[in-house]
């Protein structure tokens, strides 16, 4: 039996969905593991990636039109689970571009808009981010400062971004700001003036990626700038719902990378003359790794036979998310304990993938957001933000 794949979860693919599989996984061995490593200690992701991840239609795949592939789901998820298995920053930057960015403009953009910018997205020539998450917002997105006021024909936009992701390698990023008629969407050129995005530094995860603070200060913006088709918080939430479903197979892909090390490093090192996978103990950690692995990798397959047919809620992306993060980040944990003290260097992708998933836990909705959005579908209650105090005495 494979001691991966254990119940066959590629027997459920179509030839097309183990293609696509395949191919990725070939360009993640050829490409991203031999230089990860030292991309990650260097707190680096090569721009060049956009145009090679462009080639293999990888960037904004499971969209139809305007160059984009029109994928299934499934076949997204699949690659978003093998550029994970090489690292999160990787998927991260494909997550980015077509989830958020991408997406976006398709979703909310007018047609000369989606001609102008998606094309040449999809190739990988231009680069994009997404700017939601604010210094003092992140869980509450509905409380960002961020403004946007018209100017005669123009708009002009103030505030900061934090957390976000291809920020300062990024041609153009879409900008969510609170405006007279509510939360708006702007697509904001990287030569608009008004506009800057420095690197976050010093970061012990992800470090495999680009992650910037953007500012607008002053920064106008003609007309066509607006999104027209992405009014209120419902908008960028949508795009979220997008990335979200990414990261569920993501995950998968990092906790499998994580077993695989660790089941090899057990049938080679020797302790007291055996291998250490000949010991009860770490038997049983590999097998709970591989049981929540095969669990995890269903799980992503089920939602993403849903959302192929239509009818995929967001709560359930929530319920998966929250799942197969954690339970991903409780196999690195658990392989780090395999590979004991070799465990911790970037000779084995381990400590690194265990690093990543950190921020996987936070990012697009923390562990206590998406437990609260499945607790609000199971109970019909919202428990996101406490009762504001009466300010009158009693």
């Amino acid at each position: 039996m494979d001691a991966v794949d254990f119940i066959n979860v590629g027997a459920l693919l179509s030839d097309e969905e183990r293609l696509v599989a395949k191919t990725v996984r070939s360009y993640v061995a050829s490409r991203v593991l031999p230089n990860v490593a030292e991309w990650f200690e260097e707190g680096t992701l090569p721009r060049e990636l956009g145009p090679e991840l462009g080639r293999l239609g990888l960037l904004g795949m499971h969209l139809d039109g305007y160059g984009c592939p029109g994928a299934s789901a499934v076949a997204y998820g699949l690659a978003c689970l093998e550029l994970e298995a090489g690292d999160s920053g990787v998927r991260s930057f494909a997550s980015v571009q077509g989830s958020l960015a991408m997406y976006a403009i398709y979703r909310c953009g007018d047609d000369e808009q989606k001609r102008r910018w998606l094309p040449a997205m999809a190739r990988g020539e231009l680069i994009g981010c997404f700017g939601l998450t604010e210094p003092d917002f992140g869980s509450n997105p509905a409380g960002m400062r961020t403004s946007a006021r018209r100017d005669g024909p123009d708009w002009v936009l103030d505030g900061t971004k934090m957390w976000i992701t291809n920020g300062s390698i990024a041609d153009l990023a879409i900008v969510w700001a609170q405006t007279q008629e509510g939360i708006r969407g702007f697509i904001v050129p990287r030569d608009a003036k008004g506009f800057s995005a420095s690197n976050i530094h010093r970061k012990l995860s992800l470090r495999a990626s680009i992650t910037s603070e953007l500012v607008l200060d002053d920064c106008r913006l003609p007309a066509q700038a607006l999104l027209p088709n992405g009014e209120g918080l419902g908008a960028p939430l949508a795009c979220l719902n997008e990335a979200r479903y990414g990261i569920v197979w993501g995950s998968m892909g990092a906790a499998r990378s994580c077993y695989e090390t660790a089941l090899e490093y057990a049938k080679t090192r020797v302790q007291f003359d055996n291998p250490i996978g000949a010991y009860q103990i770490t038997q049983a950690k590999l097998v709970n790794m591989l049981v929540e692995l095969s669990k995890g990798t269903l799980l992503a397959l089920h939602l993403g036979r849903a959302k192929d047919r239509g009818d995929l809620r967001p709560a359930q992306v929530s319920l998966a998310k929250l799942n197969n993060v954690r339970e991903a980040l409780a196999i690195a944990r658990e392989a780090r304990t395999i590979l004991g003290a070799n465990g911790v260097t970037l000779e084995y992708p381990v400590i690194r993938h265990m690093n990543n998933l950190e921020s996987v836990l936070t990012y697009e909705g923390t562990s206590e957001m998406h437990t609260l959005i499945v607790g609000k579908e199971i109970t019909g209650h919202a428990a996101f933000a406490p009762t504001p105090l009466s300010s009158s005495s009693s």
